[in-house]
């Protein structure tokens, strides 16, 4: 990335925070104006058309002030930019928030989803924690029909696998439950491997309770993220960037289909530090529907037990320091809440 020089590095920043402020594009006059630079507004415009031509500023229109590109979005995050301090009263009212919750994972998801999207004006994404390897914390076998039986596998860290299964013979509901406690007490703690590798006799409702078990646990391991929540889609609807374009409904087609959010999550490079975060800026030049967008992530959980993402994903022009704290911040409260929870 050039280098820039100490004057340069300053009215790139400001440029950066005014265009963030106002959503217009920032004049010379006005930086000499609001800021009381003790530069001339023609030693302002040299400066500027030189951070244009190399790239981190653009001219919208012909005589109009400069805006950042994505090249300007990235030097201002990545050499510029300070990180706001999240206010005490803010800390303990989002505290005091998750405090009230009960210990049930999903009401966790989706209060870390509003309170994102509420304090960054973005939308915001959070994905379940997944465990480094999915293993058995019970079993449940519930008689319904005929032959028919509902089989639920709750697994460690609370994710709930059910279907109903067709035996070949019926089972009473005394068979089942009793079948319930012996599997569950022999797999309890246990991963697909170990499962797996169970040398002992079985019945035909044994064997076949087995097979699925083992399927739903090979299922979980695939999965490339939890379940995802998400809220405040129509924070980003409302910037001036989105109303009403194509570049909002490209956006939103990301955010609708799982498939491609799933894939953009799991190609994402985050840090390996619980609580690091990635900033993707104009998609990154991979993912061509989120170019007017930007991405904060971070990881939460327990690394080698759980892990999930929390994000937000609004317009480029947004207030980085300030959003990449709460981001932080959340990951922090979710990461606390895992450890309690395995």
């Amino acid at each position: 990335m050039k280098e820039l020089s100490s004057r340069q590095k300053r009215i790139l920043s400001l440029i950066v925070h005014e265009h963030i402020r106002s959503t217009e594009p920032v004049g010379s006059h006005l930086l000499v104006d609001r800021y009381r630079l003790d530069l001339s507004s023609a030693t302002i415009r040299n400066e500027m058309l030189a951070l244009t031509d190399a790239g981190f500023l653009r001219q919208p229109h012909t005589s109009a002030g400069r805006v950042p590109t994505e090249e300007g979005y990235r030097y201002f995050v990545g050499q510029l930019m300070n990180e706001a301090s999240l206010p005490d009263e803010m800390r303990h009212t989002i505290n005091h928030q998750f405090s009230q919750m009960s210990n049930d994972m999903k009401q966790w998801m989706q209060l870390a989803a509003s309170v994102l999207a509420n304090q960054t004006h973005a939308a915001s994404l959070v994905t379940a924690p997944q465990p480094a390897e999915a293993r058995i914390k019970h079993l449940e076998l519930i008689s319904t029909h005929g032959r028919q039986v509902l089989a639920i596998l709750v697994m460690e860290g609370g994710q709930i696998h059910q279907n109903i299964l067709t035996l070949e013979e019926p089972a009473s509901q005394e068979q089942l439950s009793t079948l319930s406690t012996k599997f569950s007490q022999l797999f309890s703690g246990k991963n697909l491997s170990v499962v797996s590798a169970f040398q002992g006799p079985l019945t035909a409702l044994e064997s076949a309770v087995m097979n699925w078990m083992e399927e739903e646990m090979a299922r979980s391991d695939r999965l490339p993220t939890g379940e995802i929540f998400m809220d405040g889609i129509t924070n980003m609807l409302s910037e001036p960037e989105f109303a009403d374009s194509e570049e909002a409904r490209r956006a939103l087609r990301v955010l609708d289909e799982r498939s491609s959010l799933q894939e953009m999550l799991s190609r994402t490079v985050l840090p390996e530090t619980i609580g690091g975060v990635q900033v993707l800026i104009g998609g990154e030049g991979h993912w061509d529907d989120l170019r007017q967008c930007s991405v904060i992530l971070s990881k939460y959980g327990s690394p080698g037990i759980a892990t999930g993402t929390l994000g937000i994903l609004g317009p480029m022009r947004m207030p980085y320091g300030q959003s990449i704290s709460m981001v932080r911040f959340l990951s922090g409260i979710l990461s606390d809440f895992i450890s309690e929870q395995w």
